[in-house]
């Protein structure tokens, strides 16, 4: 009976070895040799990879090198710094090339006519790879982010009555409440120091701002309640922009390495802050103390995981939550930073938008959700800030069968690469001062959301919150330039990096003066 038994594990442990290796050798050797093949038929090539890791070598090499110093000036000709590859190769191999990220092929697509096609057209049968998810299984799981098909269709349906019209004013007023605690606590810091200003690092004021704000909206809890969270998943981010500096293939998260290490384990702090959170809400139902599970995002999933038809479990609502914590502060904070930043860097504008909103807004210079489609320049800003300083570098999506975009035939198995950053400091779609701050583009020149300018990226599978990110960054920094004047600081060094998003590496200096001082 023994040996039965034993040979009976035996059979199932060499099938397991035999798939996991006919697994590997299908994704990493045959399916990549035969995209090459197919396209290179059609005239594309691109730098040659080296066995298991690509090009990841090359582009590790010059991304260090660009980003070994720090800009000599305030400028935005940021191309080259964050995407140096793609301004290497893209001079030697043309608009068209492959570029291979470890064993996965990436096709560039700069064509603002196949990227609309790409994006539209063809959403249904395109997202994110596998490497994607697996990158970012430790920090958001399988949420709406990083879930494709029918999965996809079924996450954003169940968050969208979150944003909806209605729900986005009722968040207003939790943005104008931490706004204004925050910059009462600006004005009492530069009181305190004897002084009429005060030199902020404005991005960890904007963190702060913006946590706190997805933190009431998300979890009904303050900022303080949620700052464990927010270190945890800080912490996370950083951790997974290295994935691609460790190779992924089946199984390879359960390997017991250092990197797999950290990452299990503040995955399992996270999600049991988010348990807590959970249970919490729950026992308060259960003993009468609340009739529904709150009308935050949280409560509203909770309240949709009692209908079966949904297919919601717990794993999923937590997903979803780290998902909208992350993009839901990290995107909108960096927007305010660099806005905050250009603002300084350009007083002519602050004092056009500050204008405006006392104009608009009249002496409270708080605005109401209704008057910020009336700050035009304001607007105008904002989306010069987006289109220098995109939240991500690059737009990736796979293809899940074979596809005919323009002349091109698109295998399955081949991953498009939208390089954001370099599409919106274009000069031939922009013009010669692509590199420069020139916000009144933004009323003279037509732009095509789904070509050319695409910070919350385009199609179907849009960014969900843009219109909550849209909305926060206006009343945020309408009241903000209505209380204070902002300066750069001379500690100010000018050096955008990426680390999954566009930061500044030392942060943001500004002098702050308030405006009745």
């Amino acid at each position: 009976m023994m040996v039965v038994l034993v040979k009976y594990v035996l059979v199932i442990l060499m099938t397991l070895i035999l798939r996991v290796l006919y697994d590997s050798i299908w994704g990493y050797f045959l399916t990549p040799r035969r995209i090459k093949k197919l396209m290179e038929r059609q005239g594309i090539t691109g730098p040659n990879p080296r066995l298991l890791t690509g090009n990841i070598i090359d582009i590790s090499k010059m991304l260090s090198h660009s980003i070994s110093h720090d800009c000599s000036s305030i400028h935005h000709n940021i191309v080259p710094r964050l995407l140096p590859h793609y301004v290497s190769w893209s001079k030697q191999y043309g608009k068209r090339f492959i570029v291979w990220n470890g064993t996965e092929p990436r096709l560039c697509l700069t064509e603002t006519g196949m990227i609309k096609e790409l994006l539209t057209k063809h959403n249904p049968v395109t997202g994110k790879s596998w490497l994607q998810q697996q990158g970012a299984k430790g920090f958001i799981g399988r949420g709406l982010l990083m879930a494709n098909g029918e999965a996809w269709h079924h996450q954003r349906h169940l968050a969208a009555p979150a944003f909806t019209r209605d729900r986005l004013k009722g968040y207003a007023k939790y943005m104008v409440e931490c706004t204004r605690m925050m910059a009462e606590k600006l004005r009492k810091e530069v009181k305190e120091r004897g002084g009429d200003d005060k030199e902020v690092e404005i991005g960890d004021e904007m963190r702060r701002l913006t946590a706190d704000i997805i933190s009431r909206t998300e979890f009904g809890s303050s900022y303080d309640k949620g700052k464990e969270l927010f270190n945890l998943l800080t912490v996370l981010q950083r951790l997974c922009a290295q994935a691609t500096r460790h190779l992924c293939f089946p199984g390879s998260r359960f390997l017991p390495s250092k990197y797999n290490r950290e990452i299990k384990s503040l995955k399992t702090e996270v999600e049991r802050l988010l348990m807590e959170i959970i249970e919490s809400r729950r026992d308060s139902v259960e003993i009468g103390r609340s009739s529904s599970y709150g009308d935050d995002l949280l409560g509203l999933l909770l309240n949709q995981m009692g209908d079966k038809k949904n297919n919601l479990n717990v794993q999923m609502i937590m997903d979803e939550c780290k998902t909208f914590f992350f993009t839901g502060h990290e995107t909108t904070s960096l927007l305010l930073t660099w806005t905050l930043m250009l603002l300084a860097h350009n007083p002519t504008w602050q004092d056009k938008v500050r204008h405006e909103v006392r104009q608009v807004c009249g002496k409270d210079d708080v605005p109401s959700v209704e008057q910020l489609s009336s700050l035009t320049s304001l607007n105008k800003v904002i989306n010069e800030s987006l289109r220098l300083y995109p939240p991500a570098t690059l737009l990736p999506r796979m293809a899940f069968e074979d596809i005919k975009l323009g002349d091109l035939t698109i295998p399955k198995g081949l991953s498009l690469w939208i390089p954001v950053l370099a599409i919106h400091h274009s000069k031939e779609l922009w013009g010669d001062d692509a590199n420069e701050f020139n916000p009144e583009r933004f009323t003279t020149r037509s732009f095509a959301s789904t070509r050319h300018f695409m910070p919350f990226a385009a199609g179907p599978r849009n960014c969900i919150g843009q219109s909550f990110a849209m909305m926060e960054s206006k009343i945020i920094l309408a009241m903000l330039v209505s209380k204070f004047s902002f300066t750069i600081s001379e500690n100010y060094r000018h050096a955008p990096i990426v680390v999954l998003t566009i930061k500044p590496k030392y942060g943001v200096q500004l002098i702050l003066k308030p405006l009745d001082s």
